[in-house]
């Protein structure tokens, strides 16, 4: 295997926390063009899955287990429509519910929604084994009186993590369970 530009054992495995306080913000606030050396912007619904690893970033390269792209509103988003997760070949699925993802002082920070993709038609299609999350951040704006922090989710750009289920451990799969995220609506979230 090889390295390119990263020195052998250097993987690239940012927390849920992490891209969606750090990298996420960084790109929506335009404040480093590096970044897409590590986390390009790409459209992933304009190409198949497998063709995603050839998209990822330079400093990502040779990468086996997840990629990371920071993906930009549709047209079809910016003018009030829903955004088609259809491919040539399939479509992206959202499976269970959104849920938040929390910062490690306990405050919402984002949204993460999880799909799958299926090959063929919505209605035969084939589920795979390739897998996506969805970030989005959720930024505090005052409201009108300029008394109280309102949440706003920001839907002008996600970011997201696209994977293979191997069914082997992965190290992004190592971290401790339930930690960082809830299911939106879930009673957890309201008693905490």
């Amino acid at each position: 295997m090889t390295h390119g530009l990263n020195p052998p054992g250097y993987r690239f495995y940012p927390t849920e926390e992490e891209l969606v306080s750090f990298y996420l913000p960084i790109e929506l606030e335009g404040r480093r063009e590096d970044i897409h050396r590590v986390i390009p912007v790409v459209n992933v619904y304009d190409h198949e899955p497998w063709q995603l690893p050839n998209e990822a970033g330079e400093l990502c390269n040779g990468e086996t287990e997840q990629w990371f792209f920071f993906v930009p509103k549709q047209e079809k988003e910016v003018l009030g429509g829903r955004a088609s997760r259809t491919t040539i070949s399939g479509y992206w699925k959202a499976t269970g519910s959104p849920t938040y993802v929390y910062s490690s002082s306990s405050k919402v920070i984002g949204v993460k929604k999880t799909m799958v993709f299926y090959q063929g038609k919505s209605s035969k299609g084939k589920k795979t084994k390739w897998k996506m999350n969805e970030y989005r951040a959720i930024k505090e704006e005052l409201d009108a009186t300029n008394k109280f922090c309102i949440p706003k989710l920001q839907h002008e750009l996600s970011l997201c993590r696209v994977y293979v289920v191997s069914g082997s451990v992965r190290a992004f799969d190592r971290r401790p369970l339930g930690i960082g995220t809830y299911e939106i609506g879930s009673s957890s979230l309201l008693s905490s």
